[in-house]
């Protein structure tokens, strides 16, 4: 156990308690690196993705969530609003699905029933690229952002109460300013690629290869950091970091879309959650093992070396 993950043992605990700890550690620990290094070539990492180089990193209060057992679907804060929605939108039962109308020259939104004023919280977007047009914009909003304006236009970011990415032109919005290209320009290529644009020349060629659009797939998380005042997104595994910074403090913010395009649906999800607190040791030695497997040898947790109450912790939150 190294000095950075003592930090978080509980505070109170004796020293003897401490060091009986230490010597169920360290040997577990060092069974469990022996296995897991004698298997690591069994799971090369292969994605043909053009989001994981793009990735930034996380903190472990951020990884603990992404990492962590999703929210029962039923959650209240998987609902959509039935009274913050332009009327173009048909709401499902459920309040999970919202349809838009087959409306000319109509821009709406619809943002969620359910709005958070602190922590940090995941929320989950699906939205189908074909059913998606112009103007298809996700983000957030406060209370008193506008949901419906004539013609086809980018609604969420249109004013200073909201902040919107939209996904086919990959621009980010906010307060009717198209303010720059997410995830950033500078990392928009693969590593693989950046040696055969030295090798090109400023030609007009390179310069549209430079703004070269990514297509955004059918699931999209919403990341909000309400304490930190910060909106990001995570596509296929990988967050992008952070789009908007300097939100504001204190106030209820929701999730929320805006859509041109007749027939759309999209669903909401919250996914999971977490408070300022820093994550618990056992979180973070089930989110290492996790990680260190990979998403193809989840199954083999039961293999481990660990302690009974570790592994059941591992099995109960996959």
């Amino acid at each position: 156990m190294s000095a950075h993950s003592l930090r978080y043992l509980p505070e109170g605990s004796t020293q003897k308690h401490n060091c009986s700890s230490l010597r169920l550690f360290v040997p577990m620990g060092v069974s469990l690196s022996v296995w897991l290094y004698s298997r690591a070539d069994d799971n090369p990492p292969s994605s043909s993705s053009a989001f994981p180089p793009l990735a930034v990193s996380i903190s472990s209060r951020l990884a603990v969530t992404l990492n962590s057992s999703p929210i029962a679907p039923g959650d209240s804060r998987s609902r959509w609003s039935s009274t913050h929605c332009s009327p173009s939108f048909l709401l499902s039962g459920c309040k999970q699905e919202v349809t838009r109308s087959p409306v000319e020259l109509s821009t709406d939104g619809v943002r969620a029933e359910m709005g958070v004023k602190s922590g940090l919280h995941v929320w989950e977007v699906l939205w189908s690229p074909n059913q998606r047009g112009s103007h298809a914009v996700i983000g957030i909003s406060r209370q008193s952002c506008p949901l419906r304006a004539p013609g086809y236009d980018v609604l969420i970011g249109r004013d200073p109460h909201s902040w919107g990415w939209e996904l086919k032109t990959n621009q980010l919005w906010h307060a009717g300013q198209s303010l720059d290209l997410y995830p950033g320009k500078r990392r928009r290529f693969h590593p693989e690629a950046v040696e055969d644009l030295r090798t090109m020349s400023s030609t007009s060629s390179h310069k549209k290869m430079a703004q070269t659009l990514l297509p955004i797939p059918e699931r999209v998380l919403l990341v909000l950091d309400a304490d930190a005042g910060t909106l990001g997104f995570v596509v296929d595994g990988s967050f992008l970091g952070e789009a908007f910074k300097d939100l504001p403090r204190g106030v209820e913010l929701f999730p929320a879309v805006s859509s041109v395009r007749g027939g759309a649906r999209i669903r909401l999800r919250y996914l999971n959650g977490a408070t300022r607190d820093p994550p618990a040791l056992m979180a973070l030695c089930g989110l290492s093992i996790r990680q260190y497997l990979g998403q193809k040898r989840q199954n083999e947790m039961d293999k481990l070396p660990l302690p009974p109450r570790l592994q059941h912790y591992l099995l109960s939150n996959q």
